[in-house]
């Protein structure tokens, strides 16, 4: 089944640090582009930030610049969002996506309290 599941989320203090992973299954994730979203209170949903293939080329949301890292592991067929930093407005669930497949996550819950 061609799918990709996020996990890795949790309750973690301001300050602290979470990695996301996004692992593919059905196909080979090194050849696709991979974009973050989160999706806050009462709005839509936020790009967070997205890697495309290789990782030459990275897009960061200003909110995250800084703090927040994608990188890929091609062996374990994973894209990872590595968070450092965190913030109570950081406090979402965060989905992955392929957009050339038109594949979605069912999501990852972070939540930052203190």
């Amino acid at each position: 089944q061609v799918k990709v599941v996020e996990s890795g989320g949790g309750l973690v203090e301001p300050g602290g640090s979470l990695r996301l992973s996004c692992v593919a299954s059905g196909f080979n994730l090194t050849h696709y582009g991979v974009n973050w979203y989160r999706r806050g209170t009462g709005e839509g949903r936020e790009l967070v930030g997205f890697i495309i293939i290789g990782e030459d080329t990275l897009f960061y949301a200003d909110s995250v610049k800084g703090r927040f890292h994608i990188s890929r592991d091609n062996a374990k067929n994973t894209v990872f969002l590595q968070m450092n930093d965190l913030k109570p407005e950081d406090t979402a669930p965060y989905f992955c996506n392929v957009p050339l497949r038109d594949l979605w996550g069912q999501g990852t819950q972070v939540t930052v309290s203190s």
